[in-house]
């Protein structure tokens, strides 16, 4: 399983890491720009997420119609065209256009979704983990090498190292991703938007990804401001944040595996899901009301391991209700309204902070959380455990596999690139050779 995830798991890595490195310098390095506003900046710093949302969907789309390889190459390239116009630019416009370009090469769902193609469903929880950790590294990393290697060689230097590193994923594309097998199925060709959002699990796993990513753009906000703005009681350094971040960090990436390992194995993210809720209740209590600044950091490492603990089984349970011929478009709806929330978490939180006070922001936020955990709690279910029955081409009857119907059998395709016939059953309300029996020549 590792040796699958990881060639992936390393694009992701270097992808994120590109984009990351700028984040700490951008905002300065913008408004130097010919034409900079305030309000045009924070389009620049906040537009990714947005193009990011937009194309989503289309891509996860196209990877389930012409293959997850071609549609993530098409993906870098345009990121890379997009680094590129960054470097170069030298007015605010033209870097727009390069913000927006590096967001529209949106491959988060496709390499979600080749990762679900790769490994099989009792080890992808642990798979996405390790998706998880890679993207938390290139995080940590960026945040440290980001300003140093500004303030050394500039801010066009970063741009065109990630254009490299897009160049870098690209080889790693097709010298060490494996190729996912070619599949067959009987659906119809297009995996309709509305078909997803009428599958309850898969609308509560959306649900659940979109308040999950728009609460950490939140979280982010609030963290930086309040600890240094003076008036609200903690008045830290700048350069005393690392403080919070380094052990609420370290927290989150130590949670992360257990619960993805735990969530999988006994089979209830369900319950998961709804501890990492209250977690999030309590962080935005805490850092809404209390003036100590040791409480504080315990709320925000209560977020993090939240947040870490939901990651890796948000993308697996997706994975897990889709069906085989959704999963990229199932992901890419997911990601799609995780990136709008993101967008507009943070503006929210910016703008609320200018008209109220950090309490009644922390009321409002809370009011939405307790909701967010009723809505869970009452509507979404573990999912059932399933199995799969491999059988080779020449020994399946066609018309008995086409004709094949009962509750216990989720779905079945056909594995073009190795000859087989995969039917995907409930283990637990019927048995392998009674299934065997019922497609076999």
């Amino acid at each position: 399983m590792f040796k699958k995830v990881l060639p992936l798991s390393s694009i992701i890595f270097l992808r994120f890491l590109g984009l990351f490195l700028v984040l700490p310098v951008l905002s300065v390095y913008a408004l130097e720009l010919e034409g900079a506003t305030p309000f045009l900046v924070g389009i620049i710093v906040g537009g990714y997420a947005l193009t990011q949302a937009i194309f989503q969907l289309p891509f996860g789309k196209m990877s389930d119609k012409i293959g997850r390889k071609p549609t993530i190459l098409f993906g870098l390239i345009i990121f890379f065209i997009g680094s590129i116009i960054c470097a170069y630019s030298t007015d605010i416009y033209t870097l727009m256009v390069g913000r927006f370009l590096q967001g529209a090469g949106a491959i988060g769902a496709v390499a979600t979704a080749m990762v679900s193609d790769l490994v099989e469903e009792s080890s992808r929880g642990k798979a996405m983990a390790i998706m998880g950790g890679f993207i938390a590294m290139s995080f940590a990393l960026a945040m440290g090498l980001g300003p140093v290697i500004a303030s050394n060689f500039g801010i066009s230097t970063i741009f065109l190292i990630t254009a490299v590193l897009a160049v870098l994923s690209i080889v790693l594309l097709f010298t060490k991703v494996p190729t996912p097998p070619k599949i067959r199925h009987v659906y119809h060709n297009d995996s309709r938007t509305l078909d997803i959002l009428k599958d309850n699990n898969l609308l509560n796993m959306i649900v659940i990804n979109t308040l999950q990513k728009g609460l950490m753009t939140v979280a982010f906000v609030l963290i930086p401001i309040l600890l240094t703005k003076p008036e609200y009681g903690f008045a830290w350094e700048k350069s005393e944040l690392w403080m919070v971040y380094l052990p609420a960090m370290v927290a989150g990436i130590v949670a992360m595996g257990p619960a993805a390992v735990f969530g999988e194995k006994k089979n209830i993210p369900k319950q998961i899901f709804l501890i990492s809720i209250v977690l999030f209740l309590v962080s935005f209590l805490i850092m809404g009301f209390t003036s100590s600044s040791s409480v504080f950091v315990a709320g925000v490492i209560f977020f993090f391991i939240g947040f870490n603990m939901m990651e890796p089984l948000v993308q697996s349970m997706i994975s897990k209700f889709a069906k085989v011929h959704q999963k990229g478009a199932a992901l890419g709806i997911s990601n799609s309204s995780a990136y709008f929330a993101t967008f507009i978490g943070g503006t929210f939180a910016g703008l609320y902070l200018d008209i109220s006070d950090r309490e009644t922001l922390a009321t409002i936020l809370s009011v939405v959380i307790v909701l967010w955990l009723v809505w869970t709690s009452m509507k979404l279910q573990n999912p059932k455990r399933h199995s799969h029955l491999y059988l080779p081409l020449d020994e399946v009857d066609m018309t008995k596999l086409e004709t094949l119907e009962s509750d216990h059998i989720a779905e079945w395709y056909i594995n073009e690139t190795e000859g087989l016939a995969v039917v995907k059953y409930v283990s637990d309300s019927i048995e392998e050779n009674e299934l065997k029996s019922k497609v076999a020549k």
